[in-house]
């Protein structure tokens, strides 16, 4: 099956900020686009969206046609129509995969997919991170380095406010003594959510070629059946009518209907 890949990108830094758009000329976006190009080849079909196309880019023929989707934004998380958030939020829960980056916790999709606050402690300073791996056998920790040594990075540290994840696959150490929980998953719904922090804007780190992999790692790890894409669904049975209600006659013979 070839991954549909829909890379999201608030694309506000580069169009404001020289020195951004001095690392990033087209946008963090596109090398994040390449990178996972690059390293899935035939297997993934990868596509753009930025906040400031129609509907942020994600509208419902867009999201439908989409196994995962990536999101990196910052600066203009407000901006995100509400409509917009609430539609992502019914894809990832039908089976869209969710690939959640850098400042992206803070995003409305994110705090709304994980029920908290999602904040944390930063300094924003040229630090040196390094990515540990704690759960190697993971296959978004395939290929990767232990630890991903990343020269120039800000820092993020704990408290990380989220629910504790389903799977701790990386944490960050930085100069200062501070840890981070860098790479984490969730389950919501039908689909699957990875976490990962590294990436600011100021810092060439969707350049790094350890960071782009565990992305396309991740992509391929949180890809569900398009075939199998929804919500969800709520079974209601009359009271003593549990085994039998609604034309259920058990799991064996439900299986040999449905083929």
């Amino acid at each position: 099956m070839t991954i549909r890949v829909l890379v999201w990108g608030e694309n506000r830094h580069e169009q404001a900020e020289p020195e951004v758009a001095e690392i990033y000329p087209d946008g963090m976006h596109n090398a994040i686009r390449r990178g996972v190009e690059a390293r899935l080849g035939e297997r993934a079909t990868v596509r753009t969206a930025t906040l400031d196309d129609p509907e942020h880019g994600l509208t419902e023929e867009a999201l439908a046609a989409t196994d995962v989707l990536t999101w990196w934004g910052h600066a203009a998380h407000a901006e995100v129509a509400n409509e917009v958030v609430e539609r992502v939020h019914r894809h990832v829960l039908s089976g869209m995969g969710l690939l959640v980056l850098h400042s992206g916790h803070w995003s409305k999709i994110f705090t709304k997919l994980m029920g908290t606050t999602c904040t944390l402690r930063w300094r924003s300073q040229n630090d040196r991170e390094l990515v540990w791996t704690v759960n190697p056998t993971h296959p978004i920790a395939r290929g990767v380095p232990h630890p991903i040594v990343i020269p120039a990075q800000e820092m993020y540290g704990e408290q990380f406010d989220i629910p504790t994840p389903d799977e701790l696959i990386f944490i960050s150490s930085f100069t200062g003594g501070e840890v981070f929980r860098s790479g984490c998953t969730f389950r919501r719904g039908n689909g699957k959510i990875f976490y990962f922090s590294p990436g600011d804007q100021d810092y060439p780190v969707y350049h790094h070629p350890d960071v782009l992999q565990v992305i396309a790692n991740g992509v391929e790890w949180a890809a569900g059946d398009p075939a199998r894409r929804e919500l969800p669904t709520l079974l209601r049975y009359e009271t003593g009518d549990f085994f039998n209600g609604h034309g259920y006659r058990g799991a064996m013979h439900n299986k040999e209907g449905s083929q």
